[in-house]
């Protein structure tokens, strides 16, 4: 390749580099064990922020950039490029940071530090190093950030990735001086801030601890009670357990995947209303004790105009349940798009514009208040936050909470109508819809008020993989930050998640762990979460450090109660609490 022209002086370094590679090799063997931080001068590493990174991992003939790369794609989305194949600089110029992956024998290629010093002009370069640490000396005109690893194995990849990341901390150090700029005792010490994903046999070691989910899992499949499922667990920050069971249908041929799509249904409400609401809270955008109709005109001249938004949220305003679809008429949808019928509720069956607002939003504002303070679950609370949020923000409610939380936080699936977005091929079908649309519903909303609310609604419509949950749920597990940033600060999370009914065990927003058997025998009174109709779970469990994230398609071909009537969701949760508290007695056993 030869983006750049090598000079003489280019061939002189390369040669040198050999030969201090070859004698620092009989000298000193592998001058360093384990992952060296360097030129972290300004705190790049790890990364923070990720909306605004364009990532491209650019191997430089490493031999395990296969997993180098898969473990990057846990954190990020990033575009795997091999060197040799870049026959323009030009072709980099969709990404603005930059991870390459070289190793001793790159740098005998004049052609590698011409490209690096060239890139790192105008482009946010990463170096990740594998093999004799004496081939840093050819690194002393770089000062990028780089991570060296003495050894060249699917670990040390795997290790170096997640350290940009924070998924694991920094801490090595050089044992002998290399060059005039890596000196011994040099490295830079970073925290954890993110996931750590375990490697393959780490993963399959703690998996073996947790057999019964196995067990669990394959029995609900076998009774069709769902045709796949994805289970993730997170301890203390740690992924011990990411696996998918099933297909996405009955039939078996799309076999499912740990980072396939689900409709979470009405875990929509604390993945994304919730959390909107909570920063307008901490912004002062958004009074908790103040009536809906200080931020929504409409509501002013109804009965719902001096309903505490905090009542709202706790499901105690006093709304009913409509069903939205028995008000459609024949007139007010079409199996073809046109400039009045122009939102898709899914194939060849679309909607007339403004029918949301002309008269599914007229039909809850004139609804009767019959249980006003009493505990009754009703989707117009969060029809009504969603309305609150967007007026606050003078944004819709999809692209606020993704450019506020998703797309910083690295969560690579989690919108509204991912049909838009994805490969249908990675959206896991939710039902066979013969009542309403008549086809089958992949990447379009279940919900059917959502649905016509063109998929984006305060209690459904949010999509998601198993991992963006997890990491939406640990960041809520920290006390609001992740990655190095602060979301939310801890007391904001605190009050929200904790109980703050007198007549239900809610929270604002979140349901809660009542203590004596929700959402599981073992789970404790202070965990917080929600649950899906669709048979999605998510759970947190400050007491055990845990997060629980359980994602199917119960209503596939068409709903059945036999997720929720073998207890399916809850028996998964207290097999995890059943392994993790014989690892306790393990633990305490040998003296640990």
């Amino acid at each position: 390749m030869k983006i750049i022209k090598v000079s003489d002086t280019g061939l002189i370094k390369a040669v040198v580099i050999f030969f201090l590679v070859i004698i620092g090799g009989f000298k000193y063997g592998y001058s360093q064990s384990g992952a060296v931080l360097l030129n972290n001068h300004s705190e790049i590493i790890p990364f923070k922020n990720l909306a605004q990174r364009r990532i491209a991992s650019i191997n430089m003939g490493a031999a395990y950039s296969l997993e180098f790369d898969a473990m990057l794609r846990n954190y990020a989305s990033i575009r795997s490029i091999d060197f040799s194949s870049i026959k323009d600089k030009n072709e980099l110029k969709a990404f603005n940071t930059l991870i390459i992956q070289l190793t001793p024998q790159t740098l005998f290629l004049p052609e590698t530090i011409n490209f690096i010093l060239e890139t790192q002009k105008d482009k946010e370069v990463i170096i990740a190093g594998f093999g004799n640490t004496s081939a840093l000396a050819g690194l002393d005109s770089v000062s990028s950030p780089l991570i060296w690893n003495s050894l060249e194995t699917p670990n040390s990849a795997e290790q170096t990735a997640k350290i940009i990341f924070g998924g694991a901390a920094a801490e090595g150090k050089l044992s002998l001086d290399i060059s005039s700029r890596y000196l011994k005792d040099a490295g830079f010490s970073t925290r954890k801030t993110r996931l750590n994903y375990l490697n393959l046999q780490e993963l399959q070691q703690s998996s073996a601890k947790l057999t019964k989910i196995d067990d669990i899992v394959n029995e609900a499949i076998r009774m069709h009670a769902t045709p796949s499922a994805v289970v993730m667990v997170v301890k203390d920050g740690n992924v011990i357990f990411n696996k998918a069971y099933g297909s996405h249908t009955y039939d078996g041929e799309i076999p499912t995947k740990v980072d396939d799509i689900y409709d979470l249904a009405s875990v929509t409400k604390v993945a994304a209303t919730t959390m909107a609401a909570m920063k307008l809270y901490e912004q002062q955008k958004l009074d908790l004790n103040a009536g809906i109709g200080t931020y929504l005109e409409d509501v002013r001249n109804s009965n719902k105009n001096n309903i505490p938004v905090k009542d709202v949220m706790l499901h105690q305003a006093g709304f009913v349940n409509l069903d939205f679809f028995s008000y459609l008429k024949p007139q007010d949808h079409s199996a073809d798009s046109s400039w009045l019928y122009s939102v898709k509720l899914a194939d060849h069956y679309y909607l007339r514009n403004n029918y949301y607002h002309e008269v599914m939003w007229q039909k809850m504002l004139k609804t009767p208040l019959p249980t006003r303070g009493e505990y009754v679950y009703s989707d117009i609370s969060m029809f009504m936050m969603k309305e609150i949020i967007e007026k606050q923000t003078q944004m819709p409610l999809d692209q606020y909470v993704s450019q506020e939380f998703y797309s910083s936080l690295g969560m690579k699936t989690a919108g509204f109508n991912p049909i838009k977005n994805f490969d249908i091929k990675q959206i896991v079908p939710t039902e066979r819809d013969t009542y309403f649309r008549k086809t089958l519903l992949q990447g379009y909303v279940h919900d059917s008020g959502a649905s016509m609310a063109n998929g984006v609604a305060g209690h459904a419509g949010l999509f998601s993989s198993a991992n963006d949950m997890a990491i939406l749920n640990q960041m809520l597990l920290n006390g609001g930050t992740y990655g190095g940033v602060e979301y939310f600060k801890p007391e904001t999370v605190s009050l929200f998640t904790s109980s703050q009914s007198q007549v239900s065990r809610r929270g604002l927003g979140f349901d809660r762990g009542n203590g004596t058997g929700y959402p599981s025998s073992l789970a404790s009174p202070d965990s917080f979460g929600h649950t899906g109709y669709t048979g999605t779970a998510v759970w947190v469990d400050p007491r055990e450090n845990l997060v629980y994230i359980f994602l199917s398609n119960r209503v596939y071909p068409s709903a059945t109660n036999k997720l929720n009537s073998m207890r399916i969701r809850p028996r998964i949760q207290d097999a995890i609490y059943e392994a993790l508290n014989q690892e306790k007695g393990h633990t305490a056993s040998v003296g640990y």
